[in-house]
């Protein structure tokens, strides 16, 4: 009987929550999902960091929690920039292979105040605490065109979306290889088999490029696509069932596939009206499934 109430190390690396089966259920309650507005959560290769973002005073601020001595401390937010009391965009956070730099969609309060497209910002972990951002440079951000939803993978080459030249629709999805030394070579378009007319927005891409997820824009049904990498080339994407009735005034974003591949992330954003984005947003929620349903498309 005491065997049987102990918290299994599986639920631990979870942030002590009971893992979900084939229906999505809301992550961490009232620690990580509370009444405010919460968005994208994701943990570091050792499940020894969690990381999201907040809406507080409209500003968005990505906080953290870390795994110590068996317990994982409450969040905190991380300051991202020098003026942190001004409005700000620090989202979607994407954490390198050995846990020392993170990539995320930013909006410096400067920027904020000119309406600024979004760019690529990272922060380095230095003795245990993440520094002040710095935007990642050309040819990664641009003044010109807008850059969100980064993802690091193994070998550090990032891919983003962007509305640069070149594109197929309203965004595509880039890929820009890591040269070393914090440099990245010219991006180049992931193709025609995942990008489209339609334009393509948050993705996820696995840490070795065998497979990506992104919003599902290949058939009228909202939720989610994957494309599997065969023979080095993206296939295209099929939806797949994420276990609950899509609802239509919800926006459906933020895949992210936990590091063991065994639990899709996903965020869900609810604006009133429905249209009228994140200025009218009204509930932000972050959600947890087993990704067994994803890997059936594998064979297809």
């Amino acid at each position: 009987m005491l065997l049987s109430c102990q918290q299994t190390s599986s639920n631990l690396v979870y942030f002590n929550q009971v893992p979900p089966a084939n229906t999505p259920k809301l992550f961490a309650p009232t620690i990580v999902n509370t009444d405010s507005i919460e968005i994208n959560t994701v943990f570091n290769t050792s499940f020894t960091e969690l990381f999201f973002t907040r809406i507080i005073d409209k500003k968005f601020i990505i906080h953290h929690s870390e795994f110590f001595d068996g317990k994982w401390s409450l969040p905190k937010p991380i300051q991202m920039f020098s003026e942190q009391g001004k409005e700000s965009v620090a989202i979607d956070p994407s954490v390198s292979q050995d846990g020392n730099t993170m990539y995320f969609l930013g909006i410096s309060p400067e920027d904020r105040l000119k309406n600024a497209k979004p760019d690529i910002y990272k922060s380095q972990k230095i003795d245990g605490k993440w520094q002040l951002a710095t935007k990642v440079g050309y040819p990664i951000s641009t003044e010109e065109y807008a850059e969100s939803y980064p993802v690091v993978v193994a070998d550090g080459s990032l891919y983003f979306t962007s509305d640069r030249p070149g594109s197929l629709g309203k965004r595509d999805i880039y890929r820009a290889q890591y040269l070393g030394d914090g440099k990245f070579d010219t991006p180049i378009n992931i193709g025609p088999e995942v990008n489209s007319e339609k334009g393509e927005r948050s993705t996820y891409v696995s840490p070795d490029e065998s497979f990506l997820i992104t919003a599902n824009t290949y058939t009228d049904e909202k939720g989610f696509a994957v494309s599997f990498k065969k023979n080095g080339k993206w296939q295209k994407p099929t939806s797949f069932e994420l276990g609950e009735d899509i609802e239509e005034d919800w926006a459906y974003y933020c895949p992210y596939m936990s590091p063991d591949n065994k639990y899709l992330f996903f965020s869900k954003r609810y604006s009133s009206p429905p249209n009228s984005g994140w200025k009218g947003v009204a509930k932000g929620e972050v959600y947890w499934v087993s990704s067994a349903e994803i890997f059936k498309n594998k064979e297809k």
